[in-house]
Order: structure tokens, then C-alpha cells, then sequence
């Protein structure tokens, strides 16, 4: 395996060790404060800090900006948080002999480098990265893809195979993605910048560095404009990933369905209509799991710990774009077959919950609203850590909301079901946890309540965006709730005036449903997601982990009450009554 060397030669370096496992990173890591740097196979050979702090061992991706090549300057940067620094053993130096946290979740130190016995190794050699020309393959077709956000590139072009070619290769640049906390989602970059620039990830990887610079770079700054960069000025140039492998289990597609949308709108257009034949459902078959086995129990703790490390390696940004993806499916906007549209008698989903034949789809957007934002609130009620942790928590979920928000992602509905965890009673009722957001995390906590709770409750008054523009997929769980005979509150000119507000808005969201699946391709053209974290957000991989196999199939209603008191319990336990 290729080492690449930007500045200073950390090959070189005796605390790091090439290609290593998480597994044998840790063992390795005896005490408090000893550190390693390694190349992670899971990250697509990325460094990582792995260090032992308090007992357990918490593992920091660091990033590569790569930077247009001037004299007098680096190439690229390297970073953990906010500083950034010409070279990964500076960076190194300057946390370790100014004792400097890691992250400030956190709170980890490393001052003591566990040093390398004999020489790199040159693959994973007991995980079995492949040593051959398949690994030259992009990084998609692998189980764990790459998915971070536009912003967040590779720098690099698909390169061919060579038959012969015995040599493993690295990528020849990490992502510049900000934060590392050890917290189910993390990112301490500046509130309120997360530009709708966010689009795609670029899997791809070098079969050796390049001898000059790509005619068309992947990652492009500005020039001069008297502040300094952040992630959100990097502008993607994505190259096209190639074919994805047989065997693994979870295959990615050749041709993304969302980005062959326009073909099929062409074809949209031409369509005569055709009479509905039955109800359709967006929400794919509860296949096997990647990561759910063929039976599981509720909560299954490995799980969740294979969850909370895979949430960690994504930036809120990320996050988004995965959210965005699948909401699209199931809501029925993106990814819609021509059996599917024939069925139904429309083309998009926006226009089938309009309709008296479109109740199933109805009731599978309610459920996944709600499922999701138990997922959410049980990513803080299961943090038994300390309290700082419960509040990184809860900034993490402010993060991912502020990315979903219109703008952004413009994922109107996973925006909706990050704040019904944020919301929701047991979480609210976390004084300490909260005070100690508003202590550490000021930004945040203010941006939530002056920024998110307002749009949040213009959104389900009827009202708040829904401009294709500046959103992706609309929030239609008012006029859902309201097709479906729920009650509006309040006296009853309010409740008919906003009865009236929420027919007309659904109206025009039929309408405009074809902007609004341009608007959604659009942000996830060249997207690759990792395939795990797609799986993650399915409402049937949801159902799994929260109720089990057996429970999955429980009325939902019965399996609704039975999870709230779950949270109930949990919400107790973290801060009693008193």
C-alpha cells in the first residue's frame, strides 16, 4: 500500500502504523492518553487517531483539504476540528505537546504515542483488503462507501485497472470534514453555513499519485475573499464512479435511480392517463439487513454500537443527503417504477396522498415521521455517559436540522422528525441536559430556539417554505394528518382558516411536484451514499431495530405506546423526578 505524503513524511513517523484494524488499534492502547495514528480500512485508508481516554477507546478521522497548487503554499491541509495545519505530523506535535482535546466532546488528551514494532504493513492483512488491481475499483463498491458531502470531496480521478498490478493503493487525499466527537452525530462548524453547495461524495481512489495536478480538480477554493476558508467554499468536480464488484452485501447500483429521473420525465410527458388499479406502497420489502440479522431482538446492543460508530464517520452534511435520498423514495418522489406509476395513475407521490387511493402511502409517512423521531430521541435517552455527552448529543441532532432545513438539503420532513425527537417530552424535560447545551453549546441551543423552533411551528401551522427552489421535498404531514380525519385544535375560525391554508398548500405541492423531484436530483446528483447508512434510515430497518423481529409486526399504535414508555423510563433514570 502507496502511503501518500503531503509536507512532512508522516510514513516515517514511529505513531503511525499503516494499515490497521479498530480492533488491533485498541489493543494496543493500554493506557489513558496513548494514541497511534493509523490508516483506516473502513474510511478508505484515511488517517485516524485512535486513543485510550477514560477507559475506552475513541477513534478521530483526520482530513485532507487539498488545496489548487501555488508557490509557496502546501498542497493540502490537515484537520481534526477548526485549526488546520500543512501536515499531518504537525498536526500531531501541536495536540500532543500543547495537550490539547482531541474534540471538545470529548475532552480526550493524547500524550503518549504507542510506537510502530518493525515496518508498514502494506494491506489489512487480516480483514483482507484486497492486493490486487480490484482494489483500484471505487470506493463505492465496497460495504462501506464514502459518502460525505460536496464539500467534503476526495481529490482524485477513477483510474483503470492494470492486470499484474500487485500493489494495493491509498487514496491520494482525505476529506476536510469538521469534528470528531464522540457523539452519534458531531460537527462544530459555524451554525447557519451549511450552503445547499452540499451535494455528493466522490468514492474514487488513485492507483498511484498523480505526477501533476488533474485538469479538473475535485476540489477548487475561492480566491482571496478576506476570510478565512471553510468546508463550504470547496466547490466538487465529481468524477463519474465506475462499476461496483459482485459479493458484496449491500451492492450499490451501476446507474443511480435518481439520477436517471429526467430519461423517465420525458417519457412522463408524452403518458396518457391511466385509471388506478390498486394502492401503492413506496416503502421497500423488509429484506435481510446488512446490519440486522434474519432475527433480531429490540435494541440489540451491537447494533447500536455499529450504529453510533457509523453516525460518527458522516458530517451532519452527510447525514442530510442520506436523509434527503431515502425520504424521496419513500415518499414517492424519487425512484418511482413505471408499474408503480401505472398503478397509481400519477406520476410522483405528492400527487397520490392527495387522492382517496392514496391511504396506504398516507399511513407510511405518518409512521415513518414517528419512527424516526424515536430513533432520534433514544440517540440522547441511551447516552447513560456524562452529562456533557447527552449534550453533544443533542447538538448533533441540532446540527442535522439545521443541514435538512430549507437551503440546505431541503428535506422538509427529516427536518420535521429531527425536531419531534428534539421536542418530544422526554427530551424536554431534560433540564440539566439542556442548561448544559445552552452552557456548551450556545450556538447551538440558540440557533434551535430561535431559528428551528419557529420554522418548525410555521410548518405545521401550513405555512413556512415550500419554494422548489430552496426545497427539496416539502413537509406534508399537516395535509396527511388532515386526509386522514385528524382534528385540527384550537377555536374554529383558527382551525378553518388553517384548514383552508392546508388544502390550498397541498394543492400546490401536487402541483409542483415535478419541480420539487428536479430540486431533489438536482442536490443528489453524483451522490454515492454509504450503503449501511442508507439502510439506517429505511422506516423497515427502523421498525427492526427498535421493536425487534417479532415486534416489528405489532399494530402500529400498540408498538407507538410501548416505545414511548420505554423513552418514559430511560428520560427517568437520566434525571429523576424530584
Amino acid at each position: 500500500m502507496q502511503v501518500p505524503q503531503d509536507g512532512e513524511d508522516f510514513a516515517g513517523q514511529p505513531w503511525y502504523h499503516g494499515p490497521l484494524s479498530r480492533q488491533k488499534a485498541e489493543a494496543l492502547l493500554q493506557q489513558d492518553g496513548d494514541f497511534l495514528v493509523r490508516a483506516s480500512k473502513s474510511r478508505g485508508g484515511h488517517p485516524v487517531i485512535s486513543c485510550r481516554w477514560r477507559g475506552s477507546v475513541l477513534h478521530f478521522e483526520v482530513f485532507r483539504v487539498a488545496l489548487r497548487p501555488r508557490p509557496g503554499r502546501p498542497t493540502a491541509l490537515f484537520q481534526l476540528e477548526d485549526e488546520r495545519f500543512p501536515s499531518l505530523p504537525a498536526l500531531v506535535r501541536s495536540y500532543v505537546t500543547g495537550q490539547r482535546t482531541l474534540s471538545q466532546a470529548t475532552g480526550a488528551v493524547a500524550s503518549r504515542p504507542v510506537t510502530r514494532q518493525g515496518p508498514i504493513r502494506r494491506s489489512f492483512s487480516e480483514d483482507t483488503l484486497p492486493d490486487g488491481p480490484a482494489w483500484t475499483e471505487p470506493l463505492r463498491a465496497r460495504k462501506r462507501s464514502d459518502s460525505q458531502p460536496a464539500g467534503l470531496q476526495h481529490m482524485g480521478q477513477p483510474t483503470e485497472d492494470h492486470p499484474g498490478s500487485g500493489a494495493s493503493t491509498m487514496p491520494a487525499s482525505a476529506l476536510p470534514r469538521t469534528g470528531s466527537d464522540s457523539v452519534l452525530l458531531k460537527v462544530p462548524v459555524p451554525l447557519g453555513s451549511i450552503a445547499d453547495s452540499l451535494r455528493a461524495s466522490d468514492g474514487q481512489l488513485h492507483a498511484k499519485a498523480p505526477t501533476k495536478p488533474p485538469r479538473t480538480s475535485s476540489l477548487m477554493l475561492p480566491d482571496a475573499s478576506g476570510r478565512p476558508p471553510t468546508y463550504c467554499e470547496l466547490v466538487p468536480r465529481v468524477p463519474r464512479a465506475q462499476g461496483t464488484p459482485p459479493g458484496h452485501s449491500c451492492p450499490e447500483p451501476e446507474a443511480p435511480w435518481w439520477e436517471t429521473e429526467e430519461e423517465e420525465e420525458e417519457e412522463e410527458e408524452n403518458r396518457c392517463f391511466a385509471r388506478p388499479q390498486a394502492e401503492v406502497s413506496f416503502c421497500p420489502p423488509d429484506n435481510p439487513f446488512c446490519l440486522l440479522g434474519s432475527q433480531n431482538r429490540p435494541l440489540e446492543t451491537e447494533v447500536l454500537h455499529t450504529l453510533h460508530g457509523l453516525f460518527l464517520e458522516h458530517h451532519p452534511g452527510s447525514t442530510a443527503l442520506h436523509l434527503l435520498l431515502v425520504d424521496c423514495q419513500a415518499t414517492g418522489l424519487l425512484g418511482v417504477t413505471k408499474a408503480q406509476r401505472g398503478a397509481m395513475g400519477v406520476a410522483s407521490g405528492l400527487e397520490l396522498l392527495t387522492l382517496p387511493h392514496g391511504h396506504r402511502l398516507r399511513l407510511e409517512l405518518l409512521e415513518r415521521l414517528e419512527t424516526l423521531a424515536l430513533a432520534g430521541a433514544l440517540a440522547v435517552l441511551g447516552c447513560a455517559g456524562p452529562l456533557e455527552e447527552r449534550a453533544a448529543a443533542l447538538r448533533g441532532l441540532v446540527e442535522l436540522a439545521l443541514a435538512l432545513r430549507p437551503g440546505a438539503a431541503g428535506d422538509l420532513p427529516g427536518l420535521a422528525a429531527v425536531m419531534g425527537a428534539l421536542l418530544m417530552p422526554q427530551v424536554s424535560r431534560l433540564e440539566r441536559t439542556w442548561r448544559q447545551l445552552r452552557r456548551s453549546h450556545t450556538e447551538a441551543a440558540l440557533a434551535f430556539e430561535q431559528e428551528l423552533k419557529p420554522l418548525m411551528r410555521a410548518l405545521d401551522e401550513g405555512a413556512g417554505p415550500c419554494d422548489p427552489g430552496e426545497v427539496a421535498l416539502p413537509y406534508v404531514a399537516p395535509a396527511v394528518r388532515l386526509l386522514e380525519g385528524e382534528e385540527l385544535p384550537g377555536p374554529l375560525d383558527e382551525s378553518c382558516e388553517r384548514l383552508l391554508r392546508t388544502l390550498h398548500r397541498a394543492r400546490l405541492l401536487a402541483r409542483d411536484a415535478p419541480r420539487f423531484r428536479e430540486a431533489a436530483a438536482r442536490r443528489l446528483r453524483g451522490f454515492r451514499p454509504h450503503p449501511e447508512l442508507r439502510e439506517a434510515l429505511t422506516t423497515g430497518f427502523l421498525r427492526r431495530l427498535l421493536w425487534g423481529s417479532r415486534g416489528a409486526g405489532a399494530p402500529w399504535a400498540t408498538r407507538l405506546e410501548k416505545f414511548q414508555r420505554v423513552l418514559s423510563v430511560l428520560s427517568q433514570r437520566l434525571e429523576p423526578d424530584h
